[in-house]
């Protein structure tokens, strides 16, 4: 995967987000942790961090998710979109996360 820019993931806000399959995820009060299973790197997301990764890969798009996000929190819708932004590019970055194309099913490999 080549370089990605906060650019490159604004402009796949209509994508879907799935997470990768050699990735766990573990919830506890509220936050939660990642593992990287082929890097054997752990990842550790906040309340809010959670949330979001949460609607982006249950919605059928990261914009879905963002206006999901608008209703929930308090928060500039700006402000909101560069966060995103940054935890999409750093999710996508650190293997954990894929973007793919909002009309594109989700299927297991069998």
């Amino acid at each position: 995967m080549g370089d990605i820019s906060g650019a490159t993931i604004v402009a796949t806000f209509g994508n879907r987000a799935v997470i990768q399959s050699h990735v766990l995820i573990r919830h506890l009060y509220g936050e939660s942790v990642l593992l990287n299973l082929e890097s054997e790197r752990y990842f550790g997301l906040d309340g809010t961090g959670t949330r979001m990764l949460d609607l982006v890969t249950s919605m059928a798009s990261v914009d879905s998710a963002y206006e999901k996000l608008l209703e929930e929190f308090d928060v500039e819708p700006t402000l909101l979109r560069e966060h995103l932004n940054e935890l999409l590019k750093r999710l996508v970055e650190n293997g954990l996360l894929k973007l793919q194309p909002a009309d594109v099913a989700n299927t297991p490999a069998i």
